[in-house]
């Protein structure tokens, strides 16, 4: 009989051993990665559900990802438009509080503060996040202004906001300083006083005339360009009657020059001296009424000006001027807007006339002749010139007046925006001045010259020859809209924003004028000029009624943060659920796999013994001993 050993009998155990050894080694996996298996097979039966929970588990990391990095611009954006803020309140402060007592430069302590001001102002508007620069509207890439230095001072060859502010002043004020206003008396005439205006489309304008002088007869501006007259007649004005002349200046304020009759010699200021008949009392008063044109032209009108030349300058619009054109009478002589656009011969009207059915088309909007009963966009044929513009301005928006000087016509188009104009009669559109279609892009508007105390109209800036402040892009849709991220699989935020839009570019212009006017202090007036200025810039700094201010650019924005914080804490939530039901699937209990580990090796541990105690038995073990 043969003797087998243990080792074949015991085979099982050690498969049983094994069998343990691999349950044990999962369930050590499992706890040591939280899952149930690291292989997609090793997931059972809702393998196919855990892989959707995961792609949305990853679309919301994704999302939050992008949420983090709109909230970081966002903030960055903020704070600088409330820096904006809090520059504009201290610039409008110190013009409010600053005292006249000028430098060496001739400037005040507040306009100093206004320089500081203003390259801090260009610094926030150059904001950039991470590689971004923040108000350039799409072209991130791009800084989205020139520097401060650039903008008031130029660089080479192109004039800044300094050198267009001088050549504005002196096209504004005139030939010794009477805003393009000749007072005068009519041939032939002792008793009446003339005051008109030269056509220019500088200087002072004549508003509404008041008055209670005895005897007096006063008109209203009439005409192209306009005049109004005073007769004195044949009876002296009463001591303390009063006369008063309004007038409208170039950035859209008025002032008023009161006079008052007098028998007091020498007259006081502010007065004329009533004289021994009304030739003797006109000659007074049209002395009188020089000499305070004189010092409204060197003292409000110098302020008035600065501000029309800084928004010449930081709210550029297309230009386009025609060429000479001269009308229909005999002799000929240059257009005015006075001018007919239809007419027989001898008469002032175009060399070539319009007809009923002709158009005119500006930006795309037909403007059509008719014989009469014009409305709407049309025009009767027996309008003229200066009727033309305002329609065309209507239709192009026009904020600068368009005109016409010289026989020139100049065309002015919407605040950053391209003008275009073309006809349909050939040969009237020639007799405007236009050989053909034009058509002409925003730019920085200056003054046509030189020489400028005898220019009469703007053009259009260069690249070569002006700055041009805004580098950014520029268009005319929604500056939110250039900056859009998608935050939820149904939310987009737009927080974009363009350093020329009308709030930042409005207080960036005048922080910029009140830091660049310089006044000669040896000028009697130049007190008053500053006083003018500062006048201005606190009221332009206050909110203004109807125009977009920088609070509702932060309103806006704040609307793009609150739909992000919505977004993601539904995500949030939606998140939770999806990881719990993730980990239901794919998770472990990490206790439940611990204590089976625990029994594992506790079986594992008697089955070595019991394994071991196997392999050590042996036949002499129970042979007697003898």
């Amino acid at each position: 009989m043969s003797i087998d050993g243990v080792s074949g009998r015991t085979s099982y155990i050690g498969s049983s051993i094994i069998g343990l050894r691999n349950q044990l080694n999962d369930l050590t996996t499992q706890l040591a990665s939280g899952k149930v298996s690291t292989t997609y097979a090793g997931q059972g039966a809702n393998r196919g559900f855990a892989l959707s929970l995961r792609a949305q588990v990853s679309s919301i990391n994704a999302f939050a990802d992008t949420a983090t990095n709109v909230n970081t611009r966002i903030s960055v954006l903020n704070l600088a438009l409330q820096g904006m803020t809090n520059i504009g309140s201290s610039v409008k402060s110190a013009a409010g509080s600053s005292t006249i007592v000028l430098n060496n430069n001739g400037q005040t302590s507040g306009q100093i503060t206004a320089q500081a001001a203003f390259s801090n102002a260009v610094s926030l508007l150059n904001s950039q996040s991470g590689d971004r620069y923040l108000f350039s509207g799409r072209t991130t890439d791009t800084a989205a202004t020139v520097p401060a230095d650039v903008m008031l001072n130029g660089t080479g060859s192109k004039a800044g906001l300094t050198q267009l502010i001088n050549e504005r002043r002196q096209a504004d004020q005139g030939v010794g300083n009477m805003g393009h206003l000749t007072v005068s008396s009519p041939p032939a005439t002792t008793t009446v006083t003339s005051l008109s205006e030269d056509g220019s489309s500088f200087g002072l304008k004549l508003g509404a005339v008041t008055s209670s002088l005895t005897g007096a007869t006063v008109s209203q501006p009439t005409g192209a360009p306009p005049v109004v007259t005073v007769d004195l007649g044949a009876v002296n004005p009463n001591d303390g009657d009063k006369i008063a002349f309004n007038f409208s200046l170039p950035d859209g304020t008025s002032e008023t020059i009161s006079l008052t009759a007098t028998t007091t010699n020498p007259a006081p200021a502010g007065s004329f001296l009533i004289g021994a008949d009304t030739a003797a009392t006109t000659t007074n008063l049209q002395a009188a009424l020089t000499t305070s044109i004189q010092t409204l032209g060197d003292t409000a009108l110098v302020a008035a000006s600065a501000i029309a030349a800084s928004d010449n300058f930081f709210n550029p619009s297309a230009t386009i001027s025609g060429g000479l054109a001269n009308n229909h009478a005999a002799p000929p002589a240059p257009n005015t807007g006075a001018t007919l656009l239809s007419g027989a011969a001898g008469t002032d009207s175009l060399a070539a006339s319009f007809a009923a059915g002709d158009t005119i088309t500006v930006n795309g909007t037909p403007v059509t002749f008719v014989a009469s009963g014009a409305t709407g966009n049309q025009l009767n044929v027996t309008d003229n010139i200066q009727a033309l513009l305002s329609k065309i301005d209507s239709i192009s928006g026009a904020a600068t007046p368009s005109t016409i000087s010289g026989g020139v016509i100049t065309l002015h188009g919407a605040d950053a925006a391209n003008l275009s104009i073309s006809s349909s009669n050939t040969a009237a559109f020639a007799a405007l001045g236009f050989s053909a279609p034009a058509s002409a892009s925003p730019a920085p508007l200056r003054v046509n010259g030189p020489p400028f105390a005898t220019a009469t109209s703007l053009i259009g800036g260069t690249p070569s020859n002006t700055v041009s402040w805004y580098t950014g892009e520029v268009g005319t849709d929604p500056a939110r809209g250039t900056a859009v991220a998608r935050v939820d699989q149904s939310v987009t935020v737009q927080y974009g924003a363009r350093a020329n839009e009308q709030a930042l570019r409005y207080q960036l212009q005048n922080i910029a004028v009140y830091a660049a006017v310089t006044t000669n202090a040896n000028n009697p007036n130049s007190k008053a000029q500053i006083s003018a200025l500062q006048e201005r810039i606190s009221a332009n700094l206050a909110p203004q009624p109807g125009q977009q201010s920088i609070q509702d650019m932060q309103a806006e924005i704040a609307g793009a943060q609150s739909a992000i914080k919505t977004a993601t804490d539904r995500q949030t939530q939606l998140k939770g659920m999806a990881q719990t039901m993730l980990d239901s699937i794919e998770g472990i209990n990490p206790d439940e796999v611990a204590t089976k580990i625990l029994a594992l090796q506790t079986n594992l541990q008697a089955s070595y013994q019991t394994t071991s105690m196997l392999y050590q038995t042996t036949l002499t073990k129970f042979l007697p001993i003898g």
